[in-house]
This record gives structure tokens, sequence and C-alpha cells, in this order.
């Protein structure tokens, strides 16, 4: 059960419905993305059979109540022998997992949560333990995430890993046909001969302004011009204008190039060309623009806020993480990336080592072990209060 069918999840169910074994349907709430460039093309090959509520609508414009009669009904008709959730805070995934426990299905949570992507509530997190106690079994994006759905109760042994994965072909490939066309495209998309990149929604955790900041510093203290490079930020969102007005305030107008959001089949080639990847994010589940970047095979300075970290920067071989509350240290790290003081191709190079061991296929073989874990462990169908409560989570 999925908000939408974004292009990293068609890569994950399509590598698990090609396991076989299972026959797989993707039971799809809306077929619009309010990000138009991740909404991915209806009747693309697969392996798995998708199915859409709300084809012409968003996941937020669908009232509450449209939501809970589809998804029951849909779920009763196709009646699944073990029901896949997508997280466990959503209207639609809090509806599939009381319908899972009133048919007594076996129910497995997929989550990217970690302890400390944000501010907890004892309320907020005992809530939550209820609402996961619906699960049979998880998979979890990483070391930390998993760790988080043992805390909210799943046992460890019911736990696997892997959910957090894109194509990482599709990034390698593209990348790579980027390269060899170097001067062409570059001259043709308009990117400097070296740049840092940033890619992300315009919003407040993504920390912008900060990483602009810290970018002017980084170029304010380099002592070596030519060995400069510039920063290209590929994104869009609410908080454009802040964003420039930052880097008219910084002075660096001439060296920061927004260019706006790009189609999936666009983005390889901005990587491609790149020298260095940066994700400032204050927050942030995983991140999986920083697969992305790996995937084409980029050094990367990441936020030590992102949940991928500890799973996906190896310090000092593929890149480094920082406090993106610390702009003197940010910039130190831009200034010894530019300064070529690693060998940046052995670290690109790790980084396709790294993320090769996260990408769908570790997505299809967890996910396997979640479904039949759930099936061995049977459905759970929670108390009558913890039903009750689902039921006002939904209804709120």
């Amino acid at each position: 059960m999925l908000i939408n069918m974004v292009p990293y999840h068609h890569a994950r169910w399509d590598a698990f419905a090609a396991l076989g074994g299972f026959r797989c349907t993707v039971l799809e709430l809306a077929g619009r993305d309010e990000f138009p460039v991740l909404e991915h093309v209806a009747g693309i090959a697969s392996s798995y059979r998708r199915q859409t509520l709300f084809r012409e609508a968003s996941g937020r414009s669908v009232p509450n109540v449209r939501i809970s009669a589809a998804v029951g009904r849909a779920l009763t008709e196709l009646r699944p022998d073990v029901l896949c959730v997508n997280g466990y805070s959503s209207i639609p995934s809090l509806v599939a997992l009381l319908w899972a426990a009133d048919h007594s299905i076996p129910a497995a949570i997929c989550s990217e949560s970690n302890r400390f992507d944000m501010d907890r509530s004892p309320i907020k997190e005992w809530i939550k333990q209820r609402v996961v106690g619906f699960s049979s079994a998880g998979v979890a994006g990483g070391t930390p995430q998993a760790d988080y759905l043992t805390e909210l109760g799943l046992p460890k042994e019911a736990v696997f890993a892997g959910y957090d994965a894109v194509d990482n072909s599709h990034f390698a490939m593209g990348s790579e046909t980027a390269r060899q066309r170097d001067d062409e495209l570059r001259k043709e998309l308009k990117l400097p001969m070296n740049y840092f990149i940033a890619c992300s929604r315009f919003t407040e955790k993504k920390n912008i302004p900060r990483l602009i900041e810290a970018f002017a510093l980084y170029r304010e203290q380099n002592s070596k011009p030519e060995k400069t490079w510039d920063l290209v930020i590929v994104g869009e969102g609410e908080l454009r204008p802040l964003i420039e007005n930052a880097i008219r305030q910084f002075g660096v107008s001439h060296a920061v190039h927004l260019v706006g959001a790009k189609p999936y089949d666009a983005l390889p080639a901005y990587y491609g060309l790149a020298g260095a990847f940066i994700h400032a994010s204050t927050t942030e589940q995983w991140g999986l623009v920083v697969n992305e970047a790996m995937a084409s095979g980029l050094p990367i300075l990441v936020s030590n806020r992102c949940g991928c970290a500890a799973d996906l920067v190896q310090e000092g071989r593929n890149g480094f993480t920082f406090d993106p509350t610390n702009v003197a240290d940010l910039a130190q790290l831009m200034a010894r990336i530019s300064a070529f003081d690693f060998p940046l191709a052995a670290f690109g190079l790790m980084s396709r080592q790294i993320i090769a061991r996260w990408g769908p296929e570790r997505f299809a073989l967890g996910m396997k072990a979640a479904v039949e874990c759930a099936l061995k462990t049977g459905a759970k169908r929670g108390s009558l209060f913890d039903r009750l409560l689902l039921r006002g989570l939904i209804r709120r």
C-alpha cells in the first residue's frame, strides 16, 4: 500500500516481484505527486501489477473518508495473503493495518523513521508502539531505522534491512554516459566546469540557506581561486524566494546555479558532471538523493542528521559527515574536497561499491524475508482498545 508510485518504489517492487514465488499487486492511493518530476509513468513494464485508486489526484487532495472507503474496498477485492504497508502514520497505511487486523491478514511495515529524525514525545511514542503492534514483520531503511522499529516493539528477528533503495543502474549508466559527452552536455546544460551538486525539495529541513552561507564562506576563504568550485542546486519548492535572497545576501549569485527540478531521466547527467555531492539537511529519515549520488560515482558530504549516514558514509573513504548547523565545518570540507586533498576518483569508486550493497535487490530479499516471517508469525489483531485507537487515528 503506497501513496503513489514514484521511480524508486517501482525499482524496489519490480525487483521483489521478479524474485518469483509471490503474485505482487502494488496498491497506489493516488496517480499524481505534489512534485510532478517524481511521477512514475503509468504503463511502464514491470513484474508487478499496479492498481491506482485515484488516478488524477494527489494524496493530499483526497478526503480521508474517501480514502478509508476506497482502500477498504480494494483490499477486500484483492484479499492478499500478506499486506505490506508503507509506513505507519499516513491515513492509507492506518486504514490498511486496521483492515488487516479485522480480516486476520498478517502485515509487514516498511519504515525509514529513526530515533533522531525529529523530537519525540512519550505519548506519541506510546501511540506508535500500539500501531506498530499490528504488524508481524518490518523492512527498515538501514541500521538506525531497524533499531527504531525494534524499539517500537517489533522483535529484532522480524526486522529486515533494505527499504531505502533506488535504481542504482539508472544513475550509474546515466552518469557515465554524461561523462562521455562531457564537453557537449556541459555546454548544453549550462553547467560550470567544476561544481558541487545538491539535490532536494526547497523545504526548511533541507537547510539550503545555510548550505549557501557555508559555500560563500568556502569561496571567501579559498586562497586558490583556480581550484574554487561552483554550486549547482537541483530542485524547487516554496522556499525558493528565501533561497534566492540568501544567494544575493552572501554575494554568490555568480557561482550558485539554481537549475530547477529535473525529470528522473535527466538527473544522472547533473550528477555525472559534478565533482562532489552535498546533502545538508537538519533532519532526514534517510536521504535517497545520497543513494543517487553514490550510484553516480560521487564523493559525498552528508549531514550527520541524515538517517543514511551511518550505513552509507565511510569517513575518509567515500566522503565525510558534518554538523548541518556548523557553517565553518562544511566550508572546510568543501575546501578540502575541491583542493583534491583526497583521491576523489577513489572516493567515487568506493561510493559505488558501498551503494551496490543497498540496491533494489537488497530490498527484494529483505521484503521476501519479511513476507515469509509475517506468514509464519500470523496476523496481529491487537486488543479491542488498540483497534479503537487505530479507528480514532484514522478519523482525526
